[in-house]
């Protein structure tokens, strides 16, 4: 779509304001509100906006921007009322003097793509967000409480949480994701809605815009929609698998061999060798609260360590069965992100970490097909050189700051920025008193 082609959607479907969108280092979603008159200008110089105060952007002395509104990412948001309709655009960051600001993380991504586009690959993900629906529980604070009793794929004709599901893939499809299909996950009000995967960029912008159109239907229906990792103690967690492949200008799988017992060829084996090697860097941006860690943990199928395998869901990364004449779907399947991160620094940083496992031809560890890897003592793991993730963000921030690969990914600005909002994450919960705490010690100690 160009700005042309915007103008007309606006005017055809009566759209009173354009929320520009961009995100902070942290993945929140930031917006300024325009009314169409505004963006004719908007797309020839951009939207100034002040900075100095959006987490890891500027200091005040270096506080004005330009928001720079992408076409191709206009939709209009169907929920909101026909006489006050609004539409969206995610938008690129600019410095004043043109150049792009080293600070928005989309432009993060967009320059880590850039590395493999001039090699002629296109990097195609396709996420597995998981989220709950929580009912309030008083007027004031939440306590998560599950929207419904269901199980993993349950069905009933009268469940209330299937309505809103299907309502939400509804707008989904409206904003133009290309919806494959929504279930009810493992966990009580956990549910799961897959969309087609895309190229690394248009997937990032669809995994923010089902994030927050989750929450606007929830909350609508007087909802909470959470994609905290981990709201309930004793249930399985929310995480975010992306399957990854890399394509050539001409449509071909470049992941896929037919000679190969897994079907992979030499450059899937070096981007498995680099994402197990930096997997512990990783994680802190990936799974980058401090509530990912306790995901994270064995016995909830979420994966813990470092390893890779067929079929085996114990494993980091999982290859999926080959199927003849499925050769476009040969894929690489990391288990471990999580959808409380920022899509586009996540994409950047799983790229440059497999990049640096092709580049540098990294070792490819066995894999670990006939093994659950939960079940293996920590000398039969220590037998199999099979290392985990990290037990903490604190452990995990320890890692990235010794990643020199992943820092160059991120660049210094937004490097120093995550670093600074993630060690201020960790040190405030380091001094909060947990119930847990209380029940445990205040009588005992």
């Amino acid at each position: 779509m160009d700005s042309q082609e915007v103008f007309e959607r606006i005017e055809a479907e009566n759209v009173k304001f354009i929320s520009l969108q961009f995100t902070d280092v942290t993945g929140a979603v930031k917006s300024l509100d325009v009314p169409p008159s505004r963006l004719h200008a908007a797309f020839q110089n951009g939207i100034w906006f002040d900075g100095s105060s959006v987490e890891g952007f500027a200091r005040i002395q270096e506080s004005d921007m330009r928001l720079i509104p992408d076409p191709n990412t206009f939709a209009v948001l169907p929920w909101t009322p026909q006489e006050m309709r609004r539409a969206r655009m995610f938008c690129d960051i600019y410095n004043p003097d043109g150049t792009p600001f080293l600070g928005d993380p989309r432009s993060v991504l967009k320059r880590t793509l850039a590395r493999i586009e001039e090699r002629g690959w296109t990097l195609n993900i396709g996420p597995e967000p998981e989220f709950f629906l929580f009912k309030r529980n008083g007027p004031e604070h939440i306590h998560p409480v599950p929207h419904d009793v269901g199980g993993y794929f349950d069905f009933s004709p009268d469940d209330e949480a299937v309505r809103v599901r299907t309502e939400l893939m509804a707008a989904l499809i409206g904003l133009g994701l290309d919806v494959e299909m929504g279930h009810h996950e493992v966990a009580l009000g956990q549910h799961e809605i897959d969309f087609r995967f895309a190229d690394a960029l248009t997937t990032a912008d669809n995994v923010l815009t089902l994030k927050y159109t989750v929450k606007a239907i929830a909350a609508k229906h007087g909802l909470i929609a959470s994609f905290m990792p981990k709201p309930i103690f004793g249930i399985n967690g929310s995480g975010m698998h992306c399957h990854q492949s890399l394509f050539d200008q001409e449509g071909n799988n470049l992941f896929y061999s037919p000679g190969d017992p897994f079907h992979l060829s030499k450059l899937a084996y070096g981007y498995i060798a680099g994402q197990l090697a930096h997997a512990r860097a990783l994680s802190a941006i990936v799974a980058p609260t401090v509530n990912s860690y306790k995901r994270l943990v064995p016995g909830y199928e979420a994966p813990v360590y470092v390893s890779w395998a067929q079929i085996n869901r114990s494993a980091l990364i999982r290859i999926p069965r080959y199927t003849p004449g499925q050769e476009k779907s040969t894929r690489v399947e990391l288990r471990f992100p999580d959808p409380s991160s920022n899509p586009y620094l996540a994409f950047a940083a799983m790229l440059a970490a497999a990049l640096d496992g092709i580049d540098n031809d990294l070792p490819v560890p066995e894999p670990l097909n006939n093994v659950n890897v939960y079940h293996l003592t920590p000398e039969e793991r220590k037998q199999y050189r099979i290392s985990e993730l990290p037990g903490s963000l604190a452990e995990a921030m320890r890692e990235l700051e010794n990643d020199a690969v992943l820092q160059e990914s991120l660049g210094s600005v937004i490097y120093e920025a995550f670093r600074r909002a993630k060690w201020a994450e960790i040190d405030e919960y380091r001094t909060r008193v947990m119930d847990w705490e209380v029940e445990r010690y205040l009588e005992v100690a």
